[in-house]
């Protein structure tokens, strides 16, 4: 299959790229973004993409196994000091009801890698990518060095063309 570049957030595959994480004391110095709730920490960042390519199965339109992969550059809840980059795929699993797709995204930040994946419903409209994107909130499953024992949830939500903010849940 031939890579589709996009040179704007066209779907919400697009804006799933820009999924967002951060923890330790390392991103909460940059990000002044850590507020402590009991056993956990609620980290906010904005995401901005920068690179990604769709590899349809069909040219009919959108069809299951359709997969978009991306990068992004993470930023702290300013929008002013890059905190860190994510990577990752986003397959679509059905196109009916509005279609779906499962995300799976590495974060890499000055304390290590974070993982997460999940869900995104709502990713069509029509039989056309939706715009905006709909809001989403995924399973942080993992992580390395100081993330090694990660676990929480990601919501996010659009707050500009091509730009989402992430309200991070860690727990550990």
């Amino acid at each position: 299959m031939r890579p589709i570049r996009a040179a704007c957030l066209g779907t919400a595959t697009a804006l799933v790229t820009l999924l967002a994480c951060a923890s330790g004391a390392d991103a909460a110095t940059h990000t002044d973004a850590v507020h402590a709730k009991g056993g956990h920490h609620v980290i906010t960042l904005i995401g901005h993409l920068v690179q990604q390519s769709r590899f349809p199965v069909s040219t009919r339109g959108p069809a299951q196994g359709d997969r978009t992969v991306f990068r992004s550059l993470l930023f702290d809840r300013n929008d002013k000091i890059q905190v860190g980059e994510t990577d990752g795929t986003c397959t679509t699993t059905t196109v009916e009801n509005g279609g779906a797709e499962e995300c799976v995204v590495t974060y890499t930040l000055q304390g290590g890698q974070l993982s997460a994946q999940g869900m995104v419903f709502g990713i069509l409209t029509d039989g056309k990518p939706t715009i905006p994107p709909p809001s989403f909130d995924n399973a942080i499953t993992g992580g390395t060095g100081e993330f090694r024992e990660a676990r929480g949830q990601v919501h996010a939500d659009t707050i500009g063309t091509g730009k989402r903010r992430f309200t991070i849940d860690l727990h550990h």
